[in-house]
């Protein structure tokens, strides 16, 4: 199992398979784009699938999420998924993506084992989605979106960040499509986690201004604590159910004494919290000719070392760090 000292136990993955985008959102990454990794850097097919079969196979991990970047681009995706879903113990498989392409993916990669997607849309107004995304791609991400419920990739979930002077009163309008498309929507703050490091603390949009503006036009329900055990949404029922609407705060409510969360970066590397700011090296490991169970162990190592929070509030946390690009939502 993969414990840290205050008695948590990682049994879901997070792994990034690229640090590449075709949108430049603007709470990611400047409008410019990134330096992307060297392929040479980067994990290959073969290596990312041996090191989530070590993750499920000797460290208890039961549910593995591709994300990147946009792991849409990986051209080796459906491939991976497929060894992914052939592993036994068999994890759940999903995918976080931005939907540009899953119109064209998302019957392949059902095929191939994928359970489920999560799609990030944070407007439906085309001129709003631009401004945000500075891309004319709102099209592609809802066809996207219609294309993964048609191919069974259920339930699909829909993330949406609120940034102020941009979609901040779109909260209503959001949850009201999302209930007629048959989606799930959560509400996700934003994070500090931009390459530019613009974040700014005091003019962020936070779980309550969102469930304030939610509750103008819905009533709602919050779901018993029971029901959440260690997912990172608290979840509403929207007028008495059966639609639910959730909110991850993230900042301002932190879930970290129920993480169960580890994540492996494009390049191989481990990361044991989403913000921290030490990685430990399995891909180095990897090629030097590392069996399995000494993975595992390196593995467990950097697990052990996990910390009790995130640290966010700590003076030095806004300290330049790796952008939400290169290690994975």
């Amino acid at each position: 199992m993969l414990l840290d000292t205050y008695g948590r136990a990682a049994t879901d993955l997070r792994v990034s398979l690229t640090d590449r985008c075709n949108l430049r959102c603007t709470y990611c990454m400047p409008e410019e784009g990134l330096a992307w990794l060297d392929k040479p850097e980067l994990l290959t097919d073969d290596e990312i699938v041996r090191l989530v079969g070590v993750a499920v196979t000797r460290l208890g991990v039961t549910e593995v999420r591709f994300t990147g970047g946009e792991p849409l681009l990986r051209r080796g995706l459906t491939g991976i998924v497929a060894r992914c879903a052939a592993l036994t113990p068999r994890p759940r498989l999903s995918l976080t993506t931005n939907g540009i392409g899953l119109a064209r993916l998302a019957a392949p990669l059902r095929e191939a084992g994928l359970d489920r997607v999560n799609v990030s849309l944070d407007s439906t107004d085309p001129d709003v989605f631009e401004r945000i995304t500075r891309r004319r791609r709102l099209g592609d991400v809802l066809r996207g979106l219609e294309a993964a419920r048609e191919a069974g990739l259920t339930p699909v979930k829909v993330n949406a960040v609120l940034m102020p002077g941009l979609n901040d009163t779109e909260a209503p309008g959001l949850l009201a499509w999302a209930i007629e498309h048959g989606y799930e929507l959560r509400f996700i703050e934003q994070m500090p986690l931009d390459a530019q490091h613009g974040w700014d603390r005091e003019r962020m949009i936070t779980a309550e201004q969102i469930l304030a503006s939610l509750r103008t036009r819905f009533a709602l329900t919050p779901e018993r604590a029971e029901r959440r055990g260690s997912a990172p949404a608290e979840r509403w029922l929207v007028d008495g159910g059966p639609h639910r609407v959730g909110v991850i705060a993230s900042v301002t409510r932190p879930f970290c004494r129920a993480c169960d969360r580890t994540r492996l970066t494009a390049d191989g590397q481990v990361r044991n919290c989403l913000f921290a700011r030490e990685e430990s090296d399995l891909r180095g490991a990897l090629r030097s000719g590392a069996d399995d169970e000494e993975l595992a162990e390196r593995w467990r190592a950097a697990m052990w070392g996990k910390k009790a929070g995130s640290g966010i509030d700590d003076p030095e946390f806004l300290q330049p760090r790796r952008p939400m690009s290169a290690i994975g939502g």
